[in-house]
């Protein structure tokens, strides 16, 4: 169970009681006013005694004597502060807290010797300190006993400007509380969170003042979209489209448009997929999941800009009245598809809520994210998302915002030899392309309801769920796609 912390910004002096954490640079040097409240003979003795050689993102701890008002020293190195990129301030930030353990009360001094740290590394400090406390325990059924055992982190950091650093601590909680949003929904599982129960969170938004719209099977039946809606068919968990709107720009500008997959639990369907790991398709609604928490960042920090977010939330189950391998279906732009695999649905789900959101709203761009294949996993590993584009600029800004978070993308090419390869027989197009190039057919096949809008496929299969623990996530879900979407939307399009 994540441990509730509680964080406020101070300036720099002796603390009174608790764990006291000072940053040192590669020179093993610490700032002089950290120098004057420790003491240079303690912080030079414990780097000795304890042979630390001050490699980035490492600590080292000491007691110290009640004469000092702290009671326990940690020195964390930073390393070179120039060459500190991406996501390492956010490393820092989980490191910081790894550090502090089962403290209850900690002061910790963000300041470095001869350097300035700009209000961007401050933010994402702070929120590697929210993210690494995140646990998903809430089944452990010792949670109630564990819980009464433990008490609240207040943790003092203490900053040169610190009353900006009140502002920074909100942004820091605006950002880490989506992305926890978007862990959350990841990790639980299927029998939990179904179509139904997803929008119930989707619902919550509106006390961010985020309009939001449901369509239900009947809507959806209406303005054709078989696409979305032959994928839910073996499910007895009705389907919806959920549509969040955030007007934080001028009245008639257009918005920019996030489309997520949200498929809640993926058995593959009549083309049902191997037992051995089918548990992870639960989290198959990680795009879905990215966009809902998008918007609630956008909303809590008042972002002065008009942002669509429409997610297709479908179960993809095998049943008698399940969509069959070979059926051919009309999506809701005209074009017909034969079913080639059941198991290659969420192309199908984002078909439909992409030319939606194409007619209804005409956006500037279009972002679509999606667990969708296990090929982009095969090129990228978990390292990269995969990103497709009809546009340069947008490829760019978004290439340019994972650069920055740390959550970064790859760009895959999309050509009209790779586009015939979606052509069909029977229809205007199939689902399922064979083993080739598998992520950029989804791609290419996804493209074809886009028209002219500058569009972009983020296909975060590697990067959504199951990824490799680091220091600021212990979770199976990371919530990948929320701060890379948020930089990207700030960057670009903020007015």
């Amino acid at each position: 169970m994540s441990k509730s912390i509680k964080i406020e910004t101070s300036a720099i002096s002796a603390p009174k009681k608790g764990t006291l954490v000072v940053l040192v640079n590669e020179k093993k040097q610490v700032a002089f006013e950290v120098e004057k409240i420790v003491g240079k003979a303690l912080i030079d003795r414990t780097q000795s005694v304890r042979n630390f050689k001050a490699k980035p993102f490492t600590f080292i701890d000491t007691l110290s004597d009640n004469k000092k008002g702290f009671n326990r020293l940690v020195i964390m190195s930073v390393g070179e502060v120039a060459q500190l990129k991406n996501d390492d301030w956010l490393k820092l930030g989980g490191v910081a807290r790894t550090a502090l353990s089962d403290d209850t009360d900690a002061t910790i001094c963000l300041t470095v010797a001869g350097e300035k740290i700009d209000s961007c590394a401050i933010v994402d400090f702070f929120t590697g300190i929210y993210l690494q406390n995140y646990r998903f325990d809430t089944y452990k059924t010792n949670n109630g006993k564990e819980k009464k055992k433990k008490k609240n982190l207040d943790i003092t950091i203490q900053l040169e400007d610190f009353d900006a650093g009140k502002k920074l601590i909100e942004n820091a909680g605006h950002i880490s509380s989506a992305i926890i949003l978007a862990r959350d929904l990841v990790n639980e599982p299927a029998n939990v969170l179904g179509p139904k129960e997803f929008t119930d969170h989707v619902q919550k938004l509106k006390k961010l003042d985020v309009k939001v719209e449901l369509l239900n099977e009947k809507d959806m039946e209406k303005l054709g979209m078989n696409a979305l809606l032959g994928v839910a068919r073996g499910s007895r968990r009705p389907p919806y489209l959920a549509i969040m709107h955030w007007q934080g720009g001028k009245a008639k500008e257009k918005p920019l448009a996030f489309v997520g997959k949200g498929v809640v639990f993926d058995s593959g369907g009549i083309s049902l997929k191997p037992g051995a790991g089918m548990e992870d398709m639960k989290g198959d609604m990680g795009g879905a999941a990215a966009v809902a928490a998008l918007m609630m960042v956008l909303a809590s920090r008042k972002a002065p800009v008009n942002v669509v977010g429409v997610i297709g939330l479908v179960e993809n189950m095998p049943d008698g009245d399940a969509q069959r391998p070979g059926d051919i279906i009309k999506s809701m732009s005209g074009q017909t598809i034969e079913v080639i695999n059941t198991d290659a649905e969420g192309r199908l789900v984002l078909a439909d809520a992409l030319w939606y959101t194409k007619e209804r709203f005409k956006p500037k761009a279009m972002i679509n994210l999606a667990t969708l294949t296990g090929a982009i996993i095969v090129a990228l590993g978990t390292e990269h998302a995969g990103l497709f584009s009809n546009n340069d600029d947008v490829a760019q800004q978004l290439f340019d915002a994972g650069q920055k978070t740390g959550e970064k993308v790859w760009r895959m090419p999309l050509s009209q030899t790779y586009d015939k390869m979606v052509d069909s027989q029977f229809a205007d197009m199939r689902n399922s392309c064979g083993r080739y190039a598998g992520s950029i057919t989804a791609a290419q096949f996804l493209k074809r309801f886009v028209a002219d809008i500058p569009w972009a496929h983020l296909d975060i299969a590697g990067t959504a769920m199951a990824s490799p623990k680091n220091e600021y996530n212990q979770s199976w879900a990371s919530g990948f796609g929320v701060r890379l979407l948020d930089r990207f939307v700030k960057d670009n399009y903020e007015s």
